[in-house]
């Protein structure tokens, strides 16, 4: 590494804050800085080349060069670099936006609201839930429930949600009114001779349970990621969601589906709630939305809760919230753009057309001798590793087995994120290639064939 990137490095573990990271040991091993990328691609200040297996952390859809998102926040900046959505306020790129994001969602929608991130899309969701049961006198339907190993987001009400302890620990979380249910992990929790759709059925079984048990009058909402991202890419079981959601109907229980992870393409559908028969009143959604390019979110709500919400806003003179940032119009002109080339390029069949590639290597690592499981959908994956394969062993907790995969894959020239129950997630751009996914695996496997002395001899 050269000199100023030495300097850079230092600079950083002097005033930089890193999320996800153990702080103390960061200081003596200082950060990977990623200065630029093209295609699939980014390189780190040493001149080596990566493949993004992760598309950065499950956003960059459409690479890191995309010129005309550049263009498109270019123009919006010369022409209008802020304005807001406060008190009737609008703009060109905001509306057009609103329009598109309404013509593809995944049931019919009525209004978008528009923020910066995912955990503020699931905030907003969560304060919607509990702002439409007060506008209809019920003030004590507002506990809302999520999964464990769920991912929400890290703010306090939508790292509530998220059901990682490591996400919790220390923070005061999760705050009153939020509970969990099981992880519908089939590989990992269904019982022996026990089929998807009978695993399914007890989970929703369990569900119903849950709800009695708070008391159905004062649960409001179910929130659900259709793939479950960053707790280990987690498919539903045959049956889940349609189990699930007529538990929901029994009881005027809210769906909501979180999309931020699956959204615009991800599993071969515009939705992940498409491939899996959900059926939402609110979707969430952020990261694929501008292809990571600049920061937006936002939640698209349904009629009948629109209806409640505008009524009640009326009664108390306003709706009361709002970002600064919400709707920002560079965000929106560039989201907007992204929407744009998805649909110029249809990139939901050209996922299709690739899926079956990335399937076939990923599920080929099932036989590695570290794989217990190998899983995923339209392109994104997890490879799980185990002790044993036989029965399913883990590795102990210390040895942190997906951490030294990720390691071994950064030493092969791939950038890969180890998850909770040793699992390494894989989650490319949409625009890679089939030659290019053939690249991903090869070294893959390889870092797994690095890893393998070093894990077996701790097993």
């Amino acid at each position: 590494m050269s000199s100023s990137a030495n300097a850079l490095g230092a600079k950083d573990i002097t005033y930089v804050l890193h999320p996800y990271t153990d702080l103390v040991a960061h200081e003596a091993r200082g950060p990977l800085i990623i200065t630029h990328g093209e295609g699939i691609y980014v390189w780190d200040a040493s001149g080596q080349r990566y493949i993004e297996g992760l598309a950065g952390l499950w956003c960059v859809s459409l690479g890191f060069n995309e010129k005309r998102l550049v263009q498109a926040a270019t123009q919006q900046l010369e022409t209008l670099p802020f304005s807001h959505t406060f008190a009737h306020r609008s703009t060109e790129p905001v509306i057009e936006l609103a329009e598109k994001l309404i013509g593809l969602a995944p049931e019919p929608m009525a209004k978008v609201y528009f923020v910066n991130s995912g955990s503020e899309a699931v905030d907003t969701a969560i304060k919607l839930v509990w702002y439409y049961n007060n506008a209809l006198n019920r003030p004590q339907k507002k506990k809302i429930i999520a999964r464990q190993r769920a991912y929400h987001g890290v703010t306090i009400a939508s790292g509530s949600l998220t059901g990682l302890p490591n996400i919790q620990h220390d923070f005061d979380l999760p705050i009153e009114r939020i509970f969990h249910t099981d992880t519908p992990h089939y590989y990992r929790y269904a019982n022996p001779d026990e089929t998807e759709e009978e695993f399914a059925s007890r989970l929703a079984a369990n569900l119903e349970q849950l709800i009695q048990q708070e008391d159905p009058e004062t649960v409001a909402a179910f929130i659900a990621e259709p793939v479950m991202g960053a707790g280990g890419v987690l498919l539903p079981p045959a049956g889940y969601f349609e189990k699930v959601q007529a538990v929901l109907r029994r009881y005027d229980i809210l769906m909501i589906a979180d999309e931020v992870i699956c959204g615009f393409g991800r599993t071969g559908n515009m939705w992940g709630s498409q491939s899996y028969a959900i059926k939402p009143d609110m979707v969430t959604c952020a990261k694929q939305l501008s292809s990571a390019y600049i920061p937006i979110g936002a939640v698209m709500i349904s009629e009948p809760i629109y209806r409640v919400v505008a009524q009640h806003s009326h009664k108390l003179g306003m709706f009361g919230t709002g970002n600064t940032y919400g709707g920002h119009p560079v965000a929106a002109a560039v989201a907007l753009e992204t929407l744009r080339i998805y649909e110029e390029r249809n990139i939901v069949e050209y996922v299709r057309r690739i899926a079956p590639r990335f399937l076939e290597r990923l599920r080929a690592l099932g036989e590695h001798p570290l794989v217990g499981h190998a899983r995923g959908v339209g392109l994104i994956g997890a490879v799980e590793l185990v002790a044993d394969k036989a029965t399913k062993r883990p590795f102990p907790a210390k040895r942190k087995a997906a951490v030294l995969v990720s390691a071994k894959a950064s030493s092969q020239g791939l950038l890969v994120r180890p998850l909770p129950g040793d699992a390494i997630g894989i989650c490319p751009p949409l625009i890679i290639t089939e030659s290019e996914v053939d690249d991903l695996f090869d070294r893959l496997a390889r870092a797994l064939d690095d890893a393998r002395g070093e894990l077996k001899s701790a097993a």
